[in-house]
């Protein structure tokens, strides 16, 4: 099962409310803006800045 894609649709970055991607393997949400990558986890997106992990700028590009 995935993830909504209504869900997916209104989903903001919670730090700088910018727009999110959805990675190429389905296994985050990333937001180009502020380098970061919210994970999902049993298709529950984890919205949690102090759980996000920040992308390097090989990764932030994809």
């Amino acid at each position: 099962m995935a993830v909504n894609q209504k869900l997916l649709e209104i989903l903001v970055c919670p730090k700088c409310k910018g727009d999110l991607v959805l990675t190429d393997n389905s296994d985050g949400l990333i937001c180009h803006a502020c380098h970061l990558k919210y994970l999902i986890k049993d298709d529950i997106p984890i919205m949690l800045i102090d759980e996000a992990i920040p992308l390097d700028k090989t990764e932030a590009g994809s």
